[in-house]
């Protein structure tokens, strides 16, 4: 089976996406957050489809299986990372600076410890598929990213909308954080046998 189908060429080029996405987001021009998040959601897009496709096809590879989640975990980081060094257009900004942070490291660190633990389950030959607190979890990750990402342009553009989405991405995050510890421990809990021997 070739390593380069059409799913795992749509994984790379969703990594080729996460540097135009940094550059977009911090090289100021006017609307240029925006055009961020436009790039996210193509990334968004090219995400679900590869999945579909090598499901649908039959175009799973041990490639695919590697780089996937590497893109997902990538563009998560990178994105993440990019609304913490952005300064809050509310007060106490300080205070939600540090939210924002703890929030993007329960997340990350979330990430990187379901990784581990998924490499000590295949190395037992055991396959772990996601559960539907960490799907949930990622749909509302993604809104909030959606929502704050692009929140500095809108609000330039008028104050009230981008208080609106400010508010809410910030709502959502606080979710996707709570879901990040709740999805964690129910993932490991049900699979506790993967820590047996």
């Amino acid at each position: 089976m070739k390593k380069f189908n059409l799913p795992n060429t749509l994984t790379i080029i969703r990594i080729l996406l996460i540097p135009v996405l940094v550059v977009l987001f911090f090289v100021e021009f006017e609307g240029h957050r925006l055009a961020a998040v436009l790039v996210y959601f193509v990334a968004c897009i090219t995400d679900f489809f590869d999945g579909y496709l090598a499901r649908k096809n039959n175009l799973v590879t041990n490639f695919g299986k590697f780089i996937d989640p590497i893109a997902d975990k990538m563009i998560i980081a990178c994105s993440l990372i990019a609304i913490c060094v952005t300064e809050p257009i509310v007060e106490p900004a300080h205070v939600y600076t540090i939210l924002i942070a703890v929030f993007a490291m329960l997340i990350i660190s979330r990430e990187l410890m379901i990784s581990v633990f998924r490499t000590v389950a295949a190395d037992k030959k055991v396959v772990l598929a996601a559960d539907m607190w960490g799907k949930i979890k990622t749909v509302v990750q993604m809104m909030a990213l959606f929502a704050l990402l692009p929140v500095t342009d809108f609000y330039a553009w008028n104050a009230d909308a981008g208080l609106t989405f400010f508010y809410g991405g910030f709502g959502l995050l606080a979710l996707a954080a709570l879901l990040t510890v709740i999805s964690a421990i129910h993932y490991i809990v049900k699979n506790r046998a993967v820590l047996e021997g």
